[in-house]
């Protein structure tokens, strides 16, 4: 028995439109769902999905048949499926279950699908914006009954993709991500960070690692897709943006005060990453 429904679909002719707006047509929401079910409850999906979808299990527990999988999701529970499958699920003899249904599509679909998986936990953290995910699937509902004037339909496109983020980046930041994947990648940019006016090189991240160089740049690529000295190069390039932007510093000095021993090395480099020379960034704000 269903207790309690909130439903909305975007209509066709609407969607029509997403496909083709260059600012939905990566990704876009065709319809949301909220069940509150009692216990012997079966939900089904008589035919192939023609859109991809997120199941999202806030209270309670059921039973989700894809194909021939059946498996049990919970609490901060979820799985998104792709298009073109059929499912079902039931509730047993349990406490009401809360689920949210979110059909969406888009260009940018086929690409996330590699992130889809059957059943994935949402890990608590304090340093994300996890908690604010009731508050996202509110602001959708709210907006989709005001009606799908362009300027709604964007912003209800763009909330959207914060609200799926959350989920197919298994609701962690990125300084979540480097403390649990790594807390030695950490350590070692926080260690980049209060040494960022000096020249250090390889060796030295290494000693302060306590790992060999090539596990350390290995490791340290694969949870930043950069190598150590690259991504020391882009701090250190990042912090003289701030000298040049906040500062009446000369650029020489800038480049010194960075580590660099020549200007026009910095100067190269800073071209390379910001893709303007040091002083064209600097006068672009007397424009």
């Amino acid at each position: 028995m269903i207790i309690k429904r909130r439903f909305s679909k975007v209509p066709d002719v609407i969607l029509s439109a997403q496909r083709h707006d260059e600012l939905t047509l990566d990704l876009y929401l065709c319809e949301l769902t909220e069940l509150l079910m009692g216990k012997q409850t079966i939900h089904k999906q008589l035919t192939p999905l023609n859109d991809y979808l997120l199941i999202y299990c806030t209270k309670g527990h059921l039973l989700l048949s894809i194909a021939s999988d059946r498996v049990w999701m919970q609490k901060e529970q979820f799985c998104i499926i792709p298009k073109g499958f059929q499912y079902h699920f039931e509730v047993g003899e349990s406490e009401p279950t809360n689920v949210f249904l979110c059909y969406f599509n888009g260009s940018k679909t086929k690409i996330l699908e590699k992130e889809f998986t059957a059943v994935r936990d949402l890990v608590p953290s304090v340093n994300n914006l996890v908690a604010n995910r009731k508050m996202l699937f509110d602001e959708l509902f709210a907006n989709l009954s005001r009606g799908y004037n362009n300027a709604n339909m964007h912003y209800i496109n763009f909330t959207f993709a914060h609200l799926l983020a959350t989920f197919v980046f298994a609701s962690r930041t990125g300084d979540d991500l480097l403390t649990e994947e790594n807390p030695m990648v950490q350590n070692l940019i926080s260690f980049m960070e209060q040494n960022i006016e000096k020249k250090m090189t390889l060796n030295d991240f290494a000693h302060e690692s306590g790992y060999s160089i090539t596990y350390l740049s290995t490791i340290f690529r694969r949870v930043t897709n950069y190598s150590p000295l690259s991504y020391f190069s882009h701090l250190k390039i990042s912090k003289a943006c701030e000298y040049l932007d906040q500062t009446s510093m000369k650029i020489k000095q800038i480049a010194y005060k960075m580590g660099y021993t020549d200007a026009y090395y910095f100067s190269k480099d800073f071209q390379k990453k910001m893709g303007l020379s040091p002083r064209a960034y600097r006068q672009r704000l007397k424009q």
